[in-house]
């Protein structure tokens, strides 16, 4: 009923700023080019301009310190419903961050941490102007493969400046005209993008659907391509270790007894697993206790539990040595800089201990009771959250588009940041409030949110779950909660 009631006062609108009556603030063609082909559909705008809109004051708020546990906001104010905003000069300052993927802590501005930051970028500078096969290959670089390939336990890996590209152009190299791809349903956009780049066919399986996949690979094996009926000339499996909007878990080992029995390839993106679920941060690859030579290509990046930013590619030598001369990315794109390496560097040698010390494993371990916690406490309260019980990203379901913004101007005035997701991210039924937990919350920061989403979930009416509330209230309002092992 919110959607249709939205979606009649959106056509109504429309037809008052085709008349004149409301001004249309959205991009437009001059009057000389009323003649030509139009470059922006007003229809495929119709969402952004009617319900968009409405709520777009809950994204994209500057943030004026550093990222951390807590952030400081820059106030703004709309005075033409959203369509522009102005800064009031105010700060919102010590707002809790609940919505970054800062798992482990790791953006911090502890000057002792980031000594040898600090150095590499007086010794390097900060960026190298050249591609790995020029004049942009560092000791620096050799040294992050290196010890990535260690902590991943596997032959040989390579790094590049940007996450999403380590998938974008990495998979054409892989794959091309007589392949096919077989993709989970939920993706990330730059899977989809690597794999449509590729000229491969590609086929969809439902989210985590084992039985889903399986038909496809048998159809795959018994029918081959299209047409032809020619074999395959290979088969690429592709899925995330945690997904970023569910918080599911990949179901590693079924899907390697799959692509093992069908004669596949499995390429795992681990963006949000690796260092935020294993006993030591090595990702599903670890939680499952499986072995990282099972999987033909691992991805990941350095830009959630690194506190840094890029991505990288491991596997066997043979695989990353193939990369090296057709990865699009490592052929044209610009070397890592140099204190981003080492920034990576320093965190990894921390979760492996390399640095004499134990705030790497402590941070991992806190994450893992922090997630925990945060879970069984907003299931006793009574909310519908999705995902596993280990992974750090926690969906809470709001359902509603008014709910929507509602829900995050409520909780920015009791100082906590939230990121709230709707439609096209998510199906158009099951808007939701995105929370990722992080080793650097506090248990004090936790339960402020807690409270506050206890309270709003009354307010707003978000308890949707039809389970009880616990049936042992003193341990629901314990705030010293310690979780079991």
């Amino acid at each position: 009923m919110g959607f249709g009631v939205v979606t009649l006062f959106g056509y109504f609108r429309d037809f008052l700023r085709a008349w004149g009556f409301e001004k249309c603030n959205l991009a437009q063609e001059r009057e000389e080019q009323k003649d030509f082909v139009p470059l922006y559909q007003d229809f495929e705008n119709f969402y952004t301009r009617n319900l968009y809109m409405r709520v777009r004051d809950n994204w994209n708020r500057p943030i004026c310190s550093l990222p951390g546990p807590q952030f400081d906001l820059m106030e703004r104010v709309s005075d033409d419903y959203n369509w522009t905003f102005r800064h009031t000069g105010k700060v919102i300052d010590g707002v809790i961050n609940m919505g970054s993927y800062n798992y482990l802590g790791f953006a911090e501005n502890d000057p002792t941490f980031l000594t040898s930051v600090e150095e590499s970028n007086e010794k390097y500078g900060s960026g190298v102007c050249s591609t790995r096969q020029e004049m942009g290959n560092l000791d620096i670089h050799e040294e992050l493969e290196k010890l990535v390939a260690t902590f991943l336990g596997v032959e040989s890996a390579m790094t590049f400046g940007m996450g999403f590209a380590t998938n974008a152009m990495n998979i054409p190299a892989l794959v091309g005209k007589g392949c096919l791809i077989l993709s989970d349903e939920l993706n990330h956009t730059s899977l989809v993008l690597g794999a449509r780049l590729s000229g491969s066919t590609i086929r969809v399986f439902k989210h985590n659907n084992m039985q889903s996949l399986e038909k496809l690979l048998r159809d795959a094996v018994v029918h081959g391509q299209p047409r032809s009926h020619r074999p395959w000339k290979k088969i690429l499996i592709i899925v995330e270790g945690i997904y970023s909007m569910e918080g599911s878990i990949v179901r590693l080992p079924e899907i390697i007894a799959l692509k093992k029995k069908y004669k596949a390839y499995l390429y795992l993106d681990e963006a949000h697993s690796i260092g935020a679920v294993g006993p030591t941060g090595r990702g599903v690859v670890e939680f499952f206790e499986l072995d990282p030579r099972d999987i033909d290509v691992l991805m990941g990046t350095f830009t959630k539990s690194f506190g840094s930013s890029g991505g990288y590619i491991a596997g066997k030598k043979e695989l990353v040595d193939f990369l090296r001369l057709h990865s699009h990315s490592a052929v044209y794109a610009t070397s890592m800089s140099p204190p981003v390496a080492e920034q990576i560097l320093r965190s990894m040698k921390c979760i492996m201990g390399l640095d004499g010390t134990t705030i790497g494993i402590q941070r991992v371990r806190r994450l893992a009771e922090n997630t925990r916690y945060f879970r069984q406490r907003l299931n006793e309260m009574g909310f519908i959250i999705y995902g596993h019980e280990e992974s750090p990203v926690v969906p809470l379901l709001l359902f509603m588009p008014g709910k929507v913004g509602a829900f995050a101007r409520e909780m920015l005035k009791r100082k906590i940041g939230v990121v709230v997701v709707g439609f096209p991210a998510t199906p158009i039924t099951e808007a939701r409030a995105r929370f990722c937990v992080s080793a650097a919350h506090t248990t004090p920061m936790l339960d402020k949110v807690l409270n506050a989403l206890d309270e709003l979930g009354d307010h707003l009416v978000l308890k949707y779950s039809r389970h009880t509330r616990s049936s042992r209230p003193e341990l629901y309002d314990e705030t010293s909660f310690e979780m079991d092992d």
